[in-house]
């Protein structure tokens, strides 16, 4: 066979998606004037949609992909609300009715938005998810690229309530991602983003209720602030054994406004219940969501460990 020979084209038009920029087109022979006579329609600059009705959902995906990657560079994946369009978010539009597709890529890479085309640029490209055989940004980088083209607070406020919700990220990824892009300067994020602490604090909270029954530790005092007889508050907790001088707090601390304070003061309060003899631990939401078993070996080996301490400061426990 002619190691140059042109590919054969006749079963392009059957294939599906029936996209091809025209470097492949070339492949099989056929040149952009070529192209220009076939009732083919060029959607993106280089890319033809091998039809003249319009493009599918997962036709334009693809266009936005190889239009992004058609010089040979990777990297590109699909993000803001045509991701979140892929991840079936109930508060997202579908795939037809999002107006322009997002594209992720490296900021190094010399694109230009065009057409229903959008390029977000990132220094440090998140790791793509497959979601239908194309790559997407992870949920939580998806969510700040919808928030950044969104004005409306409560399609702000429903997005970020489902990504959390939705089991699909922890808060504290939202709001990293949030952060990074510079979004909680307007006013109807940093709203939504308090929604969401709050929401994620509750399922936590939840999530912990259920590790403590379901795993048969000792019940703890739940939600409560301790102090010395007398003297100053020390801080308040989740659950506290007090038998054994245990303390348990669900770490939501992220990166918002005020964040080296509050982790400042976190680190003063655990500084002191340890200097009174409390052993204080520590559980972030995705632990308790994805290691109960592991949390709760973390838990039952503090309660055992506190049989052999010296005895702990008498301490008053009070409901939060």
């Amino acid at each position: 066979m002619n190691q140059n020979a042109p590919l054969p084209l006749a079963h392009l038009t059957g294939s599906r998606p029936r996209v091809l920029t025209l470097a492949q087109l070339r492949e099989h022979g056929v040149c952009a004037s070529d192209a220009a006579e076939r009732p083919w329609q060029q959607v993106l600059p280089g890319v033809f949609l091998l039809h003249s009705g319009p493009a599918t959902s997962e036709e334009r995906l693809h266009a936005a992909l190889l239009y992004a990657g058609r010089r040979g560079a990777d990297g590109a994946m699909i993000t803001g609300l045509a991701a979140l369009a892929l991840y079936r978010f109930a508060s997202a539009p579908a795939l037809p009715s999002v107006p322009q597709i997002d594209v992720l890529v490296p900021a190094t890479r010399r694109l230009r938005s065009t057409g229903d085309v959008r390029f977000v640029r990132a220094h440090t490209p998140p790791r793509p998810q497959e979601v239908t055989g194309l790559p997407v940004a992870p949920v939580a980088r998806a969510v700040a690229d919808a928030v950044a083209r969104l004005s409306d607070a409560g399609t702000v406020r429903r997005l970020l309530g489902e990504a959390v919700s939705g089991g699909h990220c922890e808060p504290a990824a939202v709001v990293r991602e949030l952060t990074v892009g510079r979004l909680l300067n307007r006013p109807h994020v940093v709203d939504a983003v308090e929604s969401l602490l709050a929401e994620g604090r509750a399922l936590a909270e939840d999530r912990l209720y259920r590790l403590v029954r379901g795993f048969e530790l000792p019940e703890p005092v739940w939600n409560v602030d301790l102090r010395l007889p007398g003297g100053p508050h020390l801080g308040g907790v989740d659950a506290f054994w007090p038998e054994q001088a245990v303390a348990l707090e669900i770490d939501t601390r992220g990166p918002r406004r005020g964040g080296d304070e509050e982790w400042s003061e976190g680190a003063r309060k655990r500084e002191v219940l340890e200097r009174l003899g409390v052993t204080v631990l520590h559980v972030t939401p995705r632990k308790l969501r994805d290691w109960p078993e592991q949390q709760a070996a973390v838990v039952r080996t503090a309660l055992t460990a506190a049989a052999d301490q010296e005895p702990a400061a008498y301490l008053v426990v009070l409901p939060r």
